[in-house]
């Protein structure tokens, strides 16, 4: 038996751990320093905040990341383009087809072949991703109203993203992680009959977004908990990068579907919803929940439009193959590439560098819009009550898996 010390208690320790930016010299006799996280459930996960207060008043928030771990750039480094796909899935892991997406279209065109890809291809990527759209938003919005006091909206919202998930892994077998986008095509065609078991389900959820919006962004309590709580100005949201509903609700019509004009989206009718600071000041809580909402009727409308041209022009034939040009070895010439697409989050953006001899690349960057987004907070917060700071971190809706990549 070893008499060894495993382990000697010192004070410094948790202070070299886990860093503040705030210590008792720089603080004045009134203030103190709370953490809200890692574990809290108002942080969405392994978020910790370093919470600086006056009484009941927030001076200042510090976001500490870095509790996760996902390393998905590292991996990036050691695998084959082809075999990232499932950890670009396990970032976002709410909306792994939106990113799924983004990453394929990347490759795609670093190997030139963005344009020969067959429509029906890229109208089965538009449903799915549409459909992920949805149940990232579901998540977004059942949570928030939990966050905030209310239990019924999130058992609704789990209720139909349920279907959702059924929906997708019928698709390809996996209920979150679906690795289904491919460079080059799908993992599979649609199984037969998704189209009209998805219109069914679209029939349903209509009168559903209805419901969700009388009871939570119309209710009275909700509006008095969100309006003119965490206001982002546009300067600032452009200042730190925000993108997606962040930056829409402050009044920017602004979605890459529209401005890049990606897949089949140009050939698709839908609106961008903004905030109008209806119910308090112009980009609040308030105006970030209703552009959610807001956005899933026009992901019902993208979906149904898709599904026309699914069961019409593009329908399914007997000789169609997914795979056809799937390539066997993926070796792009040697470049620095910029790839951006619109997730349910914002802009996710992958940089890559390679060296033309190669399947591997010598670099894989994400542009994680939750990164971007949560950094904001400590702007949108200050003077804010120690209570609408939880409103705020739920109105960012951030995935940590994204931000601690």
């Amino acid at each position: 038996m070893s008499n060894a010390i495993q382990y000697e208690y010192k004070r410094e320790h948790f202070a070299a751990s886990a860093p503040t930016k705030y210590n008792s010299e720089n603080l004045r006799t009134e203030e103190m320093v709370l953490n809200m996280g890692p574990q809290h459930p108002s942080t969405h996960g392994v978020l910790r905040l370093e919470v600086v207060t006056d009484g009941e008043v927030v001076l200042d928030v510090v976001p500490h990341i870095g509790y996760l771990h996902r390393c998905f750039e590292k991996h990036a480094e050691a695998l084959p383009f082809n075999q990232i796909i499932p950890y670009v899935d396990r970032m976002d892991y709410v909306a792994a087809m939106n990113s799924e997406h983004a990453y394929v279209m990347g490759v795609e065109r670093m190997l030139g072949i963005e344009n020969d890809i067959p429509k029906r291809v890229e109208y089965i990527r538009v449903v799915v991703a549409e459909l992920n759209r949805l149940a990232s938003h579901f998540v977004a919005l059942g949570t928030y109203a939990l966050d905030i006091g209310a239990y019924t909206p999130f058992l609704w919202m789990m209720r139909d993203r349920e279907q959702i998930l059924r929906l997708l892994e019928w698709t390809c077998g996996a209920r979150m992680l679906y690795n289904y986008i491919w460079i080059g095509g799908l993992f599979y065609d649609l199984p037969v009959g998704f189209e009209e078991r998805c219109l069914e389900f679209i029939k349903y959820l209509k009168p559903k977004l209805v419901e969700l919006q009388q009871l939570v962004v119309d209710n009275k309590i909700f509006i008095e908990r969100t309006a003119n709580v965490g206001v982002l100005p546009v300067p600032v949201a452009i200042n730190y990068g925000c993108t997606g509903p962040m930056l829409r609700a402050s009044g920017l019509r602004y979605d890459l579907r529209r401005v890049d004009g990606y897949s089949v989206y140009p050939e698709l009718d839908f609106d961008i919803p903004i905030g109008e600071g209806k119910m308090g000041a112009l980009g609040d809580c308030w105006d970030r929940t209703w552009v959610r909402v807001a956005e899933c009727w026009e992901s019902v409308k993208i979906i149904e439009q898709s599904l026309q041209r699914l069961t019409g022009d593009y329908k399914r034939t007997a000789d169609f193959d997914p795979q056809a040009l799937v390539p066997k070895k993926i070796r792009p010439k040697a470049m620095d590439f910029y790839t951006r697409a619109e997730s349910p989050k914002g802009e996710l953006g992958f940089f890559f560098r390679t060296d033309g001899r190669s399947d591997i690349p010598v670099r894989c960057k994400a542009r994680a819009c939750s990164f971007n987004n949560l950094s904001v907070i400590g702007e949108m917060s200050k003077g804010a009550l120690l209570a609408d700071l939880v409103a705020i971190i739920g109105s960012i809706d951030v995935v940590m898996g994204e931000v601690d990549r």
